[in-house]
């Protein structure tokens, strides 16, 4: 009987090392108490930036000679961004909600934020 609770204890201890370690990756991924965005976000978005925006707005996110901003001066307005992108800019920029996802102007978001001048 003593081998029977001790191996039913280290199958209880194995599972719960599991799930911390399961909710430790969880709680690592997600937002930090300040809100800021998490690295995969930012990588997804940098990924995003490069197929999608780099060819106008520069591989450094800005593109001197050209009607783009210097993205790393824009505001520090999601709201703003989200609605630039969807919708486009001026007719000068074209409208990207139905080429984007929601999560991909997110992490976009993410990426153009963590590289903003101070």
């Amino acid at each position: 009987m003593l081998k029977d609770i001790s191996h039913k204890t280290v199958a209880t201890i194995a599972t719960v090392a599991a799930l911390t370690v399961a909710l430790a990756a969880t709680v690592c991924a997600a937002d930090d108490t300040n809100g800021n965005p998490v690295q995969a976000q930012i990588d997804h978005g940098k990924s995003t930036y490069a197929s999608k925006c780099s060819h106008c707005h520069g591989p450094n996110m800005m593109n001197s000679g050209t009607i783009t901003p210097d993205l790393r001066a824009f505001p520090d307005d999601k709201t703003r961004f989200v609605t630039t992108v969807k919708n486009g800019k001026n007719n000068k920029m074209p409208p990207w909600a139905d080429i984007l996802s929601d999560d991909e102007i997110t992490d976009l978001w993410a990426f153009v934020s963590s590289r903003r001048k101070p």
